[in-house]
């Protein structure tokens, strides 16, 4: 998910006040304390994660000033879990015209934290526990307060911990817009709607990183809208993993190409979607499963371009990025509460291990998200 951001639309005077509130269980984080914080303890500088050079990975924590709402839909959040995403130190050049130079180059667009302060109108108020995919054109949160607009909040699932909260947004959002918002499933029957299972159920599906942050929930979904069949593409050591998730079958990316796999039977291998989660040459060996009159979404490349010379079906084939929205992020809460679908976790660090955990991100060698704590509370 190299290239997935979205385009759409040292504490002062106040530490002792600020800790010892840190220090109280999220269940007990009442209305009243976070008013109280907003008006009279709430510091002035907040500790954040910064990126100097956009032409450099390097991080550094640095002292900034707590945000201040500008926007109408601003809302203040105190941070207590994000979650770096591959790539994302890279986007400032990729996407120069959409971030500009006047952002503050704070990185972790993933969100898990309480409101602080929210606008009157704002669905939202004091002491709201939240989750959010940020816009990337504006601060992360890498930082102990961030900034998050209304549309792009959402309730957080009460029945997982903060860092699993903190793992969802970006992976989530991303699988449930590809497969539903931009592909061919119908979103319906995840709500039990049975003509749209009906319609799910005419469907197969190829999800490639099958295992990795955004593929593990699109297996995930897939399965759960009723798909005919789902298909993983993962290595060795995630084909279990794979089907538990979900898949109904998968194929060993280092035993066979995507191209091979399709080739043994193409009558009953092709694939009414597929969903690339990784790019390079699978993202043109995947053409050999897609069906005629199928549908090819990718989040990391136009498969356009990789489309081989010998595949002239007609296929709707698209490079999508998504949109941050709260009201699909809620539709990802009542699974979660549900216990139908759960966040996949590599690891979990502290925030003074900032920098470890970018780099295992960027390494590629993760299995799931990594997450960095924020607050004591996480």
């Amino acid at each position: 998910m190299s290239r997935i951001f979205s385009i759409s639309r040292t504490i002062s005077t106040s530490t002792r006040t600020f800790n010892k509130l840190a220090f109280i269980p999220p269940t007990r984080l009442s209305a009243r304390n976070f008013a109280s914080m907003a008006s009279s303890t709430l510091p002035k500088t907040m500790k954040a994660v910064l990126q100097p050079d956009k032409h450099s990975h390097k991080l550094i924590m640095s002292e900034q000033p707590v945000p201040v709402p500008t926007h109408p839909e601003d809302v203040l959040v105190k941070v207590h879990a994000t979650a770096p995403c591959k790539g994302e130190l890279d986007w400032a050049i990729w996407a120069a015209d959409f971030i500009g130079d006047d952002k503050i180059p704070i990185p972790g667009q993933d969100l898990a934290g309480t409101v602080v302060q929210a606008p009157a109108n704002s669905g939202f108020k004091t002491g709201d526990q939240v989750y959010a995919r940020i816009e990337a054109n504006r601060p992360g949160a890498a930082a102990e307060f961030v900034l998050a607009r209304a549309s792009e909040l959402a309730l957080r699932p009460q029945n997982i911990s903060w860092a699993q909260t903190a793992a969802i947004p970006i992976s989530a959002l991303t699988a449930y817009q590809s497969l539903f918002t931009q592909g061919s499933l119908d979103p319906l029957a995840l709500t039990g709607d049975e003509a749209a299972r009906a319609k799910n159920a005419k469907q197969r599906v190829l999800i490639t990183a099958g295992a990795g942050s955004v593929g593990s929930y699109a297996v995930q979904l897939a399965h759960l809208a009723g798909a005919a069949a789902v298909v993983a593409n993962v290595g060795p050591n995630n084909i279990e993993f794979a089907r538990e998730l979900g898949a109904t079958e998968t194929n060993d990316y280092t035993k066979q190409t995507l191209q091979a796999w399709a080739a043994e039977d193409p009558a009953s291998r092709e694939v009414d979607l597929v969903f690339d989660c990784i790019g390079g040459p699978t993202l043109g060996h995947a053409w050999y499963a897609v069906k005629d009159k199928g549908t090819y979404v990718s989040v990391c490349g136009q498969p356009e371009e990789k489309r081989p010379k010998d595949v002239t079906k007609d296929v709707h084939s698209l490079w999508f990025v998504i949109t941050p929205l709260g009201k699909d992020l809620s539709v990802i809460t009542k699974l979660v509460e549900a216990g139908k679908i759960k966040p996949n976790i590599d690891s979990v660090l502290g925030f003074a291990d900032f920098e470890e955990a970018w780099d295992k991100v960027e390494s590629g060698r993760a299995r799931g998200k990594i997450v960095v704590k924020v607050s004591d509370e996480a």
